[in-house]
């Protein structure tokens, strides 16, 4: 039988279960098993390793994984196509699936209970460009036993993660990314290779875990906390932004002293400070708060 990442095949499979792409979704279904075969190879996927992959779609990335993998475990939210993945999948035992939120599933939990002690654990997926932010925030804060996260987006949301400050696309997820991983996008997908056609071509960016932290923080969830709402409204200052992140704990008077102390000029914005300002910063709330 043909691979399903074929324009005959996938159209077959849709028609077949009277579907029609999701735009609400995301839905862009990749029709080139060439380029599916070597993100299979980029994410170093083996018949060791545990694989999370998140949106399987009809299946296409899925079935290339199940093909070199041990365990794949893929987490689709749309009800409509969880009938279509049983029926394309059902020839590989070694695929579970979940028709889960990405973002409520428990993977710390999975992994405990279903990966062998020593087995490599990677996420491989086809991100929905709608939700790739949140999904790697999930992913990263977490911080779920995962060796490589593997995953096609918008390259220009790639071009994000190794962002440095001073420029349009350095954010709160850039310094996620430099905290917590090392990353490097190892190849480009043109738009010609999806059904239906997406309006931007797409990246597939790496991420393997830091042993070592790139800065040392007290407390991530404040640190993480902090970022964010420095980046909130990112015309305001950061003494404005983190006001009002912190109205009820800390006043105005009180934010002006721990800016001065983390060495903060109050008129910054939240793109002009570097990671390791943001880890002092953070330090300097979390003494001050505990």
């Amino acid at each position: 039988m043909k691979a399903i990442a074929t324009y005959t095949r996938t159209k077959a499979i849709m028609e077949r279960h009277k579907l029609s792409f999701k735009k609400s979704l995301g839905q862009n279904f990749l029709i080139d098993v060439n380029i599916l075969e070597k993100i299979v190879h980029k994410a170093g996927i083996d018949d060791n390793s545990f694989v999370i992959e998140i949106g399987p779609g009809i299946g296409a990335l899925t079935e290339q994984l199940a093909l070199k993998a041990n365990q794949v475990h893929a987490f689709e939210i749309d009800g409509r196509l969880i009938e279509v993945l049983n029926e394309t999948l059902d020839p590989y035992d070694n695929v579970s699936l979940y028709h889960q939120d990405i973002l409520e599933a428990d993977l710390i939990s999975l992994i405990k209970e279903k990966a062998a002690a020593g087995q490599e654990v990677h996420v491989v997926a086809n991100l929905p460009y709608y939700i790739t932010t949140a999904i790697l925030m999930k992913l990263l804060k977490d911080q779920a036993p995962i060796d490589t996260i593997t995953v096609m987006m918008q390259k220009e949301v790639a071009a994000r993660m190794a962002a440095g400050p001073n420029t349009k696309d350095y954010g709160s997820l850039s310094i996620a990314v430099q905290y917590l991983t090392e990353s490097k996008v190892v190849m480009d997908v043109p738009k010609t290779c999806f059904v239906p056609q997406p309006n931007v071509d797409s990246a597939i960016l790496q991420l393997h875990r830091r042993k070592e932290k790139a800065v040392d923080v007290s407390n991530e969830d404040l640190f993480f906390t902090l970022m964010q709402a420095s980046f909130g409204q990112r015309r305001k200052t950061i003494r404005n932004n983190l006001k009002r992140e912190f109205e009820d704990r800390i006043n105005s008077g009180q934010l002006d002293q721990l800016l001065e102390q983390a060495g903060i000029e109050p008129s910054r914005r939240g793109e002009s400070l570097s990671i390791e300002e943001f880890a002092r910063l953070a330090n300097t709330f979390d003494s001050f708060l505990n």
